[in-house]
């Protein structure tokens, strides 16, 4: 049986999709998710705000960086909704206004869900890999942990794992310290098993 190839997505059939869901292509082939339900959006606005007053305004760390919240981003074919990226103010060099973002951030935060987990760890990591994204973190806030992750190359390493309420110092933000904590706040503290 020959194969029949089918044409890559295009961005007018993101344009078409409904208001409540997101739309990604990623290596020619639509990807849509609902939008973040509320863990999620919750632990993604509460590790912006943790990370924004320090390094976005300067207050209480060394500033220098510009953060953005599920903002579109174009890299080359394809078109990822990370949740939260940062860029080094220096190398932020956006100055039109529009819908997407070009410029490659230097880092990426994907808040981990059951509709987003497989294009998360999948096709999203390689194209971050291949694109030079150098910092990769996976917040999930079903087991409430933190992973971090480095570019080799076009592969990552996991340099730091954080969980539940502890203290979270890691690259590129290791100049200041959060409560992962800050993340669930309507979870109830885990109970002690040390015992």
């Amino acid at each position: 049986m020959p194969l029949v190839k089918t044409k890559p997505a295009t961005y007018a059939e993101i344009e078409a999709l409904p208001p409540n869901v997101v739309g990604e292509i990623l290596y020619g082939t639509l990807v849509t998710h609902p939008r973040p339900a509320r863990r999620h959006a919750v632990a993604a606005q509460n590790l912006g705000a943790s990370l924004t007053t320090p390094f976005g305004f300067g207050q209480g760390g060394p500033g220098g960086w510009v953060f953005a919240t599920e903002p579109e981003l174009h890299l080359g074919p394809h078109v990822v909704v990370p949740d939260i990226a940062g860029w080094r103010r220096e190398r932020f060099t956006e100055t039109e206004e529009g819908p997407w973002f070009e410029v490659v951030p230097d880092w990426i935060c994907e808040i981990q869900s059951p509709s987003t987990r497989a294009s998360d760890l999948g096709p999203k990591r390689r194209i971050y890999a291949a694109w030079e994204v150098e910092f990769l973190w996976y917040v999930d806030p079903a087991p409430r942990s933190l992973e971090v992750f480095q570019r080799q190359g076009e592969s990552w390493l996991l340099t730091h794992t954080f969980l539940n309420q502890e203290a979270v110092s890691a690259p590129p933000f290791d100049a200041i310290s959060f409560s992962l904590g800050q993340l669930w706040p309507f979870d109830p503290t885990p109970a002690d098993d040390s015992n």
